[in-house]
This record gives structure tokens, sequence and C-alpha cells, in this order.
């Protein structure tokens, strides 16, 4: 009986077997690698558009209604650029083994 109480422990446990029982192979990579992590672009791309030109903020709320309004608005190709590039930083984290790359 498997047991599905949502514990992170159990969950891992079931992700795992669900890949085993599918043939699905996972590629070992660092934990957190900011190279396989586009979202890290994304973060990037959003604090220079938000502060562009030098601007500052009276207000957290200023602040967080243009982080908000960045966040609508991400440029589609850019999205579109970090999904194309997964397959170049996948080849170079394994040829690096691991190591840091140029992303």
């Amino acid at each position: 009986m498997r047991k599905n109480d949502n514990a992170a422990v159990h969950n891992a446990r079931l992700t795992k077997e669900f890949f085993q029982e599918n043939n699905i192979t996972l590629l070992d990579h660092p934990a957190c690698s900011p190279d396989l992590n586009p979202i890290e672009n994304i973060w990037g791309w959003m604090a220079r558009e938000v502060y562009k030109n030098g601007h500052q903020f009276q207000t957290v709320d200023a602040l967080r209604e243009a982080i908000f309004n960045t966040w609508s608005n991400v440029p589609t190709s850019l999205l579109e650029t970090l999904a194309s590039s997964m397959p170049k930083r996948l080849f170079e984290v394994i040829n690096k083994n691991g190591g840091a790359t140029h992303y």
C-alpha cells in the first residue's frame, strides 16, 4: 500500500517510482544549479526593467506595482529563447562536470 499524505519524502519516493516504472532516465545535475534554472535569467531581466534609468520608488506599493507590471509583460521571445537554450545549458553543464558555465 502506498502512503500518499503529500509529505515531501513520500512525494519524492512516488516520483522516483513513477520514473522507474515508466523507464524515464533522469540526468544527474548539481542541486539548485542556476545554470539549469532559467528563472534566474528572468529575475535579472525583471530587475533591470524595474530599475531602468535609475528609477527609485518612494513606496513599497509603487515598487510592488512595478514588479507585478513587469512580470505581466515578460516578453514571449525571452521565454522562448530561454526554453530553447536548455539543450545547450545541459550540454555545457555535462561537459563541465557540473562546474560553472557561462549561463
